[in-house]
């Protein structure tokens, strides 16, 4: 031993699983499982794992979990199955120790999409089918999207229906409108601010120096409707006999503050007056049919992964969530037999993927069936909770995306970086079964410097990359427990949260 030179191994460099295990690095682990990463040298047993919900009757079965940011705090939604195994329940854990729920219940509900707007929550639930066999998600058959106002009170489809009966029009008393035949309609306004279809149209001749009064307004069904609003078209030169066709615009003032009452006398205005158009309402969706996923570009909300439309992404106006024009409001993603997956904002473009495939839009400003597609990668692409959401924020902007990808966990900056995350790890995530991606999610900790993913077969691997954010330097780690891991959060900064079947 005296001309012998000591190998110094000064730090590990975490698991290597890629090749003939003969050939790993002799600073990194073959086998390494529980083990935890600590500045950039040390390692040790991961943290032990206790009960968030310090109530008499934790939630259990737990399916999926989001981060929920009310105005007040920050707050999750959980879906679990029920007792009997038959339904998903979303349930809204306020902290440890308040919940309320389950705000809504649906059968065959196994996962949701979700993201929060305003201090709301719009909720899309989707569940797996098995096509010529492979599974993919899809939104399920005869649900929709749902608002939750973070209240405690139950969730209930978005947008709404319109009203019925006719509104009936007469002259009022002294005031002035510009003479000639208008048609007039109602728009109902919901809690959350949708604003319905005009409806109940009808037709009336005004006189030049006269009001215009309304009764048989008709009344909205439902709680949640708060406002009704009266529309107009300007004078019609040539009427033939239809309602229906014309442009509409709000009465300025012509508003009833309830849901209740059915006349309004005394609008005055000139068609000059007519600024606000409402015409656009006329082609919105009244219940939105149920996808995979949600996000936000351009404070547009994009729902996509719809069951009969698995390559569509609709998309709402700007700032009306529960708006979403049947004509217009839509991409299309090329069909090629399998659904939409996963779509995320990213420097001013919006990217769309499928399990095997990357596409992109930019808004152009104009209605967003016109926005310019481009594909961007033919061969990669994600599941459904495959990319990474930052934080407790659960959101994915960032400077890039962290996707996982068939071939390995990759950043994305517009393009897919190589070699992967996961080079160092290849055979690990390689062992993977790819008909069960939508069961990986990935989760990014920029506090402590770790990325987590689920595994499919339900076990946790986490990545330290204090010692750098590239393949070589990412510290990678398998952690198991004495339960099955479905899903993860962060909770309040840097609190990791685990759910999962039982404990």
């Amino acid at each position: 031993m005296r001309d012998h030179t000591p190998i110094i191994i000064d730090k590990f460099n975490g698991l290597w699983q890629r090749g003939d295990v003969e050939n790993a690095p002799s600073d990194h682990f073959t086998e390494c499982n529980n083990v935890q990463y600590f500045g950039t040298r040390e390692f040790g047993t991961r943290d032990g794992v206790g009960r968030h919900q310090n109530v008499a009757t934790p939630i259990a079965k737990i399916l999926r979990i989001y981060n929920y940011p009310t105005l007040t705090g920050n707050t999750l939604l959980i879906l679990a199955l029920n007792t009997a195994g038959t339904a998903g329940e979303i349930y809204h854990v306020v902290n440890s120790t308040t919940m309320f729920g389950p705000v809504l219940t649906i059968t065959g509900m196994t996962d949701f999409g979700f993201i929060p707007y305003a201090g709301r929550a719009y909720i899309t639930p989707f569940g797996t089918a098995v096509v010529n066999g492979l599974n993919q998600e899809k939104g399920l058959v005869g649900e929709f999207l749902y608002v939750y106002k973070g209240d405690g009170t139950a969730a209930r489809k978005a947008a709404g229906p319109t009203a019925a009966g006719s509104i009936t029009i007469a002259n009022g008393a002294a005031g002035f409108t510009d003479a000639g035949r208008h048609v007039f309609g109602v728009v109902g306004e919901t809690d959350t601010g949708y604003l319905s279809p005009p409806t109940a149209l009808n037709n009336f001749v005004t006189s030049a120096l006269l009001s215009v009064s309304f009764s048989t307004i008709p009344t909205f069904t439902g709680s949640f409707w708060t406002k009704r609003h009266i529309v107009a078209s300007k004078v019609i030169q040539d009427f033939n006999g239809d309602n229906k066709g014309y442009q509409l615009f709000f009465i300025p003032g012509a508003t009833i503050n309830d849901n209740v009452t059915t006349t309004l006398a005394n609008q005055s205005f000139f068609d000059a007056d007519l600024l606000l158009d409402a015409s656009h309402l006329l082609s919105n969706f009244t219940e939105i049919a149920a996808g995979v996923g949600l996000c936000l570009y351009h404070n547009h909300l994009c729902l996509y992964g719809q069951n009969t439309d698995p390559s569509i992404v609709r998309v709402s106006a700007v700032g009306e969530p529960e708006a979403i024009n049947q004509v217009s409001g839509l991409l299309i993603m090329p069909p090629d037999g399998n659904p939409m997956t996963n779509a995320a904002e990213l420097r001013d473009v919006l990217y769309g993927f499928k399990r095997s495939k990357t596409a992109a839009w930019v808004d152009n400003g104009d209605v967003p069936s016109s926005w310019p597609y481009s594909p961007v990668d033919d061969a990669m692409g994600t599941g459904v909770h495959g990319i990474a959401t930052h934080l407790d924020s659960g959101s994915t902007i960032s400077d890039f995306l962290i996707i996982a990808t068939y071939k390995g966990m990759c950043l994305f900056n517009g393009r897919y970086a190589f070699p992967e995350l996961t080079w160092k790890e290849q055979d690990n995530w390689f062992s993977m079964d790819r008909n069960d991606w939508r069961k990986i999610q990935v989760l990014d900790d920029p506090i402590k410097q770790i990325i987590y993913y689920i595994k499919t077969d339900r076990t946790i691997m986490h990545g330290n990359y204090a010692n750098g954010f590239d393949p070589k330097n990412i510290r990678w780690g398998p952690w198991s427990f004495e339960f099955l891991v479905n899903t993860i959060a962060i909770w309040e900064i840097d609190d990791f949260i685990i759910g999962a079947d039982q404990i």
